[in-house]
């Protein structure tokens, strides 16, 4: 298992970049202004082979569960190569949303433009932004890695979302996000 962190590029207080893209259960174009309404937009880049990824489903899971209710869209991205990566291609992709019961759309992003717009480094790679689609958070989950018997809880992105809902103020040091680098198509990579 590679180690890659966020690259933290996308700075704090910068406007979110637009996307549309397929959602991958649906077949609808999922867009930014898809969420318009929301106070907040949690955009995730995530993929299914990753082992740091496998390691937190299950809690992103819960997040999209525990903030159904609530003013928060969220959405998951996979921008891998999927000629390398055939496990993450749409159909996978499908299966992965149904099996974990996912809330979100769960978006391909064939030409991997998502990811270089938004400086996505890694899987799981996580972007809040408010209601103006400024940025306020891009980090980690939690301290969770496999392997490194610390409990998930979603603690640090769970901060910065409740944070956002009730308008109070985000800690500005962020840790980075860790997991895989994304695979990105030859001669595609930023």
């Amino acid at each position: 298992m590679g180690l890659t962190e966020s690259t933290m590029h996308l700075g704090l207080g910068s406007t979110a970049p637009r996307f549309e893209l397929p959602d991958c259960v649906s077949g609808r174009l999922v867009s930014s202004e898809s969420f318009a309404g929301c106070k907040a937009l949690l955009v995730m880049f995530i993929c299914n082979h990753c082992p740091y990824v496998k390691h937190v489903e299950r809690e992103l899971a819960r997040l999209g569960t525990d903030y159904r209710d609530r003013p928060l869209g969220i959405v998951a991205i996979s921008s891998n190569d999927i000629e390398m990566y055939p496990e993450d291609g749409s159909d996978e992709m499908k299966k992965t949303a149904e099996r974990l019961g996912y809330t979100f759309p769960y978006c391909f992003d064939e030409a991997q433009e998502a990811a270089k717009a938004y400086h996505a480094a890694c899987t799981p790679d996580f972007f809040l932004l408010d209601g103006d689609g400024k940025l306020v958070y891009r980090g980690q989950l939690d301290d969770s890695r496999p392997g490194n018997g610390k409990p998930l809880t979603g603690r640090d992105l769970r901060a910065a979302v409740d944070a956002v809902l009730a308008d109070r103020p985000i800690d500005s040091d962020q840790k980075p996000s860790i997991g895989c680098n994304i695979k990105w198509k030859r001669g595609n990579a930023p």
